[in-house]
C-alpha cells in the first residue's frame, strides 16, 4: 500500500473520532431529548431552536457506521438516543413517512413530506440496522421505501416527485431550500433516493426493490440525469424530464460519481457494473478539470466548465476525498490519488476548526476566508459528509 494512503488512513481515523466527538460534547439536548437544533460559528448554542429531519436522520447515520466501523461503545449509546427520538418524534404514525421539522420540544412544526428528508431517515434506520439487527428499525425503513413508491414515484414518466403535505397531496413549493428551483424532480433528491435504497438493498434483498434501484441507476441517472456529454449531473426538471438548468454542482458530480458506482456494486448486475464504469470516471475526471482549484479545493459550482461560484464548501471537500479516491481504485490513474491527498491537505489546512472542533462552513476561493454567520451545526450542517469521508477511506483499504 502506498504510504500516502496508509498515513492518510491513520489521519482520518483521529479525524473521525474527533468529528463524532464534537457532536457528543456539545449537541445533546438535555431537556428536551435527541440533539439540539442549531450551534453558531462562534458556538453560540440555541436549545431552542427548530430539529431538522435532515440533521436527525445524518445524526443517526453517523453514530451507527462510526459504531459499525470502529466499535467504540459511546457511538452505539448515541446512535440508539438518534433512533430512539427520531422514531418518537420524526416519524407520521399515521400518515406514514417523517415530518420535516420539529419545535424543540418535540412537537411538529413544519408536517410537509419532503422526499430527500425520508431518503435520509431511511439511509439512518438502515445503518441502525446494521449494528443492531433491530428488526423494528428495518420494518421502519421498509414502510419509508413503500411510502416513497406509493405517493412520489411518478409511473408515467419515472423518477420521483419531491414534496408532500403530511396528507401526501403534492405541493406547489416542492423546493428543498430556498436557493433551489421550484421543479418537481431534482438531481438532489434523486441521488439521496438512490443511496437510501443502496443502502436497503444491502440488508433487504427484495424484489421490488431490486427494480427500483436498478431503474434508479439505469433509467434515471444514466438515461435522465447525467449529462453523458459534458459528465456531470443536470440539476433540475420538469414532471416530463424535460432539462430546467444549465449550470452543475461539482460537489454534487464527484459524490455522485462514487454514490453511483456503489449503488451499482450493491445492486451486483454485471451489465449495470459495465454501464456505470465508464460514465463514473468521466464524472470524476470533470470535477478534476473544471472544479479543483490549484490549492486542493474543491469550488461549488460552474456552467460549461466555466467557474461561477468558486467559494470552497466544507462538503464538497469531504466527497472530493472519497470520490477521487474511488476513481483512483477504478482506473489506477495516480493523478486521482494525488488530487484525493490534496484535498485533505486542504480540508486541514482551511475547513477544519482547529480552535472549536468541527468543520467551517465554507471558505472564499483565494484568501480562504472563512464565513462566520454560517452555522457550525444545523438543519444542513452534520457530521455526515465529513465523518463518512474518514470511514469510507478507512474502510476501502482495510484489509491492505
Amino acid at each position: 500500500m502506498d504510504t500516502r494512503i496508509k498515513d492518510l488512513k491513520v489521519e482520518l481515523t483521529h479525524e473521525c473520532y474527533s468529528i463524532m466527538g464534537f457532536w457528543q460534547k456539545n449537541t445533546l439536548d438535555d431537556a428536551n431529548g435527541g440533539f439540539i437544533g442549531s450551534i453558531d460559528s462562534d458556538m453560540t448554542k440555541h436549545p431552542e431552536s427548530e430539529k431538522g429531519a435532515v440533521l436527525n436522520a445524518r445524526i443517526l447515520w453517523a453514530y451507527s457506521a462510526a459504531y459499525r466501523v470502529f466499535k467504540n461503545p459511546d457511538y452505539l449509546t448515541l446512535a440508539r438516543r438518534a433512533y430512539l427520538y427520531n422514531t418518537e418524534h420524526f416519524i407520521d404514525k399515521q400518515f406514514g413517512g417523517c415530518y420535516w421539522m420539529l419545535n424543540a420540544d418535540g412537537t411538529p412544526s413544519n408536517t410537509r413530506k419532503q422526499i430527500y428528508a425520508l431518503a435520509f431517515m431511511m439511509y439512518g434506520l438502515v445503518e441502525f440496522y446494521r449494528i443492531t439487527k433491530k428488526k423494528e428499525a428495518l420494518d421502519e425503513a421498509v414502510k419509508l421505501f413503500e411510502v416513497i413508491e406509493q405517493h412520489s414515484f411518478d409511473p408515467v414518466n419515472n423518477g420521483y416527485f419531491e414534496a408532500y403535505s403530511r396528507e401526501w397531496v403534492l405541493l406547489e413549493d416542492l423546493r428543498l431550500s430556498e436557493k433551489d428551483k421550484n421543479d418537481p424532480k431534482t438531481m438532489n433528491t434523486h441521488l439521496h433516493i438512490l443511496e437510501a435504497y443502496t443502502n436497503l438493498y444491502r440488508v433487504w434483498k427484495d424484489d421490488k426493490l431490486k427494480t427500483a434501484l436498478k431503474n434508479l441507476i439505469v433509467n434515471i441517472f444514466l438515461g435522465k440525469i447525467i449529462n453523458k456529454e459534458k459528465g456531470y449531473f443536470d440539476l433540475f426538471f420538469g414532471a416530463d424530464w424535460t432539462h430546467k438548468s444549465e449550470n452543475n454542482s461539482y460537489g454534487h458530480d464527484i459524490e455522485g460519481s462514487w454514490l453511483l458506482w456503489e449503488a451499482a456494486q450493491v445492486l451486483g448486475d454485471e451489465d449495470v457494473l459495465a454501464q456505470c464504469k465508464p460514465i463514473c470516471l468521466k464524472m470524476a475526471e470533470q470535477a478534476y478539470r473544471d472544479g479543483l482549484d490549484k490549492d486542493g479545493g474543491l469550488m461549488s459550482e460552474g456552467t460549461n466548465g466555466v467557474v461561477e461560484d468558486s467559494d470552497k464548501h466544507w462538503w464538497p471537500q469531504a466527497e472530493s476525498v472519497i470520490g477521487f479516491i474511488n476513481a483512483y481504485q477504478l482506473s489506477d490513474d495516480e493523478k486521482f490519488l494525488d488530487a484525493a491527498i490534496n484535498s485533505w491537505e486542504f480540508i486541514k489546512n482551511y475547513i477544519i476548526d482547529n480552535k472549536n472542533g468541527e468543520w467551517y462552513w465554507r471558505v472564499s476561493k483565494d484568501e480562504h476566508k472563512v464565513y462566520t454567520e454560517e452555522q457550525k451545526t444545523g438543519p444542513w450542517k452534520c457530521p455526515y459528509h465529513n465523518s463518512r469521508m474518514c470511514m469510507e477511506i478507512v474502510e476501502r483499504f482495510q484489509v491492505e
